[in-house]
């Protein structure tokens, strides 16, 4: 299960661009080991909040703080955050096993912990039989199974989730809205979902 010091709060939040504020006075709670969806049209801010939480973005005002701590000058490495994007961000070079490892093997886990960790991450999605192969003999959704894979395998802090069925046909994106959900219960960690599917929001 999660810390219990892995709330996130954001306070008094703005982000300009060419003198519009895309995020203005933004103050949001997420609770620890909640799922939290922001909905809304495209260029309302949503993606540009969670890239400011993961620190992937600096914010013109506000603070952003998880677990207690403000972060909000910090780097995404030291934030303790896994995204899941909506263009699944694999590397095309590297086997299913390989990308889900990515994140440990980048911070010094010994190989035979972080092939394990993977293996573990990927039966939770149901992709164990597709660690061998390349992301281009992929599916879309099997893409987006290692791409959630991956984020789960650091158990970090918290989960933010871009849009990350967007590219997905109607069916499939029912079958995993249930499945992060379930994976998000199970794991108790704190999660920001961005869609602009009001659907997506409610079913979330």
């Amino acid at each position: 299960m999660s810390s219990p010091t892995s709330a996130v709060e954001i306070a008094g939040l703005t982000k300009t661009y060419d003198d519009h504020a895309v995020v203005d006075d933004l103050t949001l709670t997420l609770p620890d080991g909640s799922l939290t969806v922001l909905v809304g049209p495209s260029g309302c801010g949503k993606s540009t909040t969670l890239r400011i939480v993961a620190g992937l973005e600096t914010a013109d005002g506000g603070t952003v703080s998880i677990g207690g701590r403000d972060v909000t000058a910090e780097s995404p490495r030291t934030r303790d955050v896994a995204m899941v994007f909506q263009n699944y961000a694999l590397y095309p070079h590297l086997s299913v096993a390989a990308n889900i490892a990515f994140p440990l093997r980048n911070n010094g886990v010994a190989k035979d912990e972080a092939t394990r960790r993977a293996r573990e991450a990927a039966d939770r999605v149901g992709i164990t039989a597709l660690l061998d192969r390349k992301p281009r003999q992929l599916s879309g959704g099997q893409q987006q199974r290692v791409a959630i894979a991956r984020a789960l395998v650091r158990t970090p802090k918290v989960f933010l989730f871009d849009e990350p069925l967007s590219n997905l046909d109607a069916k499939l994106r029912v079958e995993l809205r249930s499945e992060i959900r379930r994976l998000q219960q199970d794991s108790g960690i704190t999660a920001l979902y961005v869609t602009h599917d009001q659907e997506e929001a409610m079913t979330m």
